[in-house]
């Protein structure tokens, strides 16, 4: 199993990439398109698991054995610290939650991100997971979320900005009457497991702080947050999703 250059070190060795992938080499792209789908395959473990009295720190042991048992190593564990192999974001939980003993209740939704690294290269992407049932206005919310980065990936392809890409997501955010969290956005990925291009997703307000842990990020009302995560590969003509769910068509687990 290949491991991140920061499985023991905590950090990424001083060396810089260029973002731009090499299509010549046929290696390269096996794995830029191997290492995405198998990500989704050890989030739909975490996803078949996640349910009414489980703990995130189960959903964690999950992921990593499924990472672990198809050669990847699990990108999130020690990358800067932290000490989980995947973040489980809960309620006001924007991103970045670490895995820990608390059961999951009815009515709770929960965000899975899950990344691995397999043979040189990373694959990432979550999703928000409603827990038992959940009331009509949480649902308006996961589904918004939803229908955002859809209607984004949507406009994807050579020759559109990526600002063009936050105005869509904003766009039916707002519409929706919700704000969409500045403080993160989207990001490349191959080799390195944050590297550019940054994919910005803004609204125009927001308002987010961080728990003494240093990673966990929680609205500052404690109103909910939901997310929702894809690889994407463009092509000469558009783009492919990469992590995209293999059942029922590519809906979402909380669409089940």
């Amino acid at each position: 199993m290949h491991r991140a250059s920061h499985h023991c070190s905590g950090g990424y060795l001083a060396w810089s990439l260029l973002g731009t992938l090499q299509l010549g080499a046929l290696y390269q792209v096996l794995q830029v398109v191997n290492a995405p789908q198998l990500a989704r395959e050890v989030l739909d473990e975490g996803a078949k698991v996640a349910a009414i009295g489980v703990t995130t720190d189960e959903i964690d042991r999950i992921v990593h054995e499924a990472a672990v048992e198809r050669e990847c190593y699990p990108s999130p564990l020690n990358y800067h610290g932290f000490p989980k192999s995947c973040c489980t974001s809960i309620n006001e939980v924007i991103c970045h939650g670490i895995p820990d003993m608390r059961p999951l209740q009815k009515g709770d939704i929960c965000n899975i991100d899950v990344t691995v690294y397999h043979h040189g290269y990373h694959g990432d992407l979550n999703e928000t997971l409603c827990i038992g049932e959940v009331g009509s206005t949480t649902r308006n919310l996961v589904n918004t979320t939803w229908e955002c980065l859809q209607k984004a990936i949507e406009i994807v392809k050579p020759g559109v900005k990526y600002r063009d890409v936050g105005a869509v997501i904003q766009k039916h955010a707002q519409a929706q009457g919700y704000s969409v969290v500045r403080s993160y956005c989207g990001h490349g990925i191959h080799q390195l497991f944050h590297t550019a291009p940054s994919v910005p997703h803004y609204a125009s307000t927001w308002k987010d702080e961080q728990w003494p842990d240093n990673w966990t990020a929680v609205t500052a009302d404690g109103k909910l947050s939901a997310q929702f995560e894809e690889t994407l590969l463009v092509t000469e003509t558009g783009v492919e999703v990469l992590t995209c769910r293999t059942e029922k068509n590519g809906q979402p687990y909380f669409m089940d």
